[in-house]
């Protein structure tokens, strides 16, 4: 109901505004949003796992993909030597780490298995809940082809983080930035195509589509969503470069605005040359900021309802928070916990972006019953 009609002393009808109402889903469909918020729950932690993993260089440490039969760990001696000593052949170990003793391989291989254990809960989270609903036929034709979509972009995604893997087992003991960023974008985009089916259901859309008044707002939140998407893909060839280990002073880059040597690689500066990944990085995630800046200076005199209000002001404060997160992950060197953080904060934004954007198709304009 938009407004509701109450009566004064007189008898005299008064239009009293209320909040916007706001579509509640079906009864059916909360047990399969709660489980694909539970999804991305876990890609969530999957995506700080991996980039913890990334940060203290123990993805290469497990140097065989057993996608069904790896799942137990070494559990003796014996094997625990066996593993070490096919780590021993590979570069990482050869060029970086020829000192590293059988407790220290340990440590970078528990990090490592738990990233990949991790992968494997997240397909069974998936998988075992869908051939529930299906059998009980709780899947729409179209939300069944999008669940399933979201199946098949989980295994990909699995083949390629060992095609990630693969690449730091040849000749260079890093991998390659560009797998990585691959491997990184993909993650978010299931996470946030998982999201966004999820808020769906929770949220469904308003009847005739997006309002007219809401149309301009919802194009602006989906011009920065896709910013920040570049941003973390940005961010993937910093990490992949270590690039954030130079350059540790903001504004300035050595000095300078503008490094010196941002051109010396042409024309693959901007995917190898680290000062201008990290220059890049640096404009492209100002830039994300200034423009969800813009947004909620212009959204605050829109007539949005609560939630979509309040959606607008969480996108400004994980702003605020993603951009100071980073700012000291460079300033500090790149900590771990710093870093992960940062990488965390990236898909909490992420995700308010998504949030922002699905709510300004949801929600109704606030209108009054005459």
């Amino acid at each position: 109901m938009l407004a509701s009609l109450s009566q004064d002393a007189a008898g005299e009808a008064m239009v009293q505004p209320l909040a916007i109402s706001e579509t509640s889903p079906p009864a059916r469909d909360w047990p399969i949003a709660a489980w694909l918020l539970l999804c991305c729950a876990m890609i969530f932690a999957m995506v700080v796992l991996g980039g913890v993993t990334r940060l203290t260089h123990a993805g290469l440490s497990m140097v065989e993909w057993r996608p069904l039969m790896g799942v137990l760990p070494p559990l003796s001696e014996t094997q625990w030597q066996t593993v070490f000593a096919k780590y021993q052949q590979h570069p990482e170990y050869q060029q970086l780490n020829d000192a590293m003793t059988l407790m220290e391989f340990k440590s970078i291989f528990w990090m490592e298995y738990a990233h990949r254990m991790w992968g494997r809960a997240i397909a069974l989270t998936f998988l075992v809940p869908f051939v529930y609903f299906l059998i009980r036929g709780r899947l729409a034709g179209t939300l069944k082809a999008k669940l399933i979509v979201i199946f098949v972009l989980g295994g990909l995604q699995g083949l390629l983080g060992w095609y990630l893997v693969e690449s730091g087992l040849a000749d260079d003991p890093d991998v390659s930035p560009y797998r990585l960023t691959g491997h990184l974008g993909a993650a978010f985009l299931i996470y946030g195509y998982t999201l966004w089916v999820a808020l769906g259901l929770i949220f469904p859309a308003r009847e005739g589509g997006v309002s007219a008044a809401h149309r301009p707002l919802r194009r602006f939140a989906a011009g920065f969503t896709g910013l920040v998407f570049i941003t973390v893909l940005s961010g993937g060839f910093v990490a992949g470069l270590d690039a954030g280990l130079a350059y540790n002073t903001f504004p300035l880059m050595d000095g300078r605005l503008i490094p010196a040597d941002v051109l010396e690689l042409e024309p693959r500066n901007f995917f190898e040359n680290i000062a201008t990944v990290q220059f890049d990085h640096r404009v492209l995630a100002l830039a994300a900021a200034l423009a969800v800046v813009a947004f909620w200076v212009r959204a605050r005199s829109a007539a949005l309802a609560p939630r979509a209000r309040f959606a607008v002001h969480a996108l400004l404060a994980a702003t605020a928070v993603q951009l100071s997160l980073g700012i000291w992950t460079l300033l500090l060197i790149v900590p771990v916990p710093l870093a992960a953080a940062h990488q965390a904060g990236a898909l909490i934004l992420f995700t308010a972006a998504l949030w922002v954007t699905h709510e300004l198709g949801a929600a109704r304009t606030p209108a009054v019953k005459r």
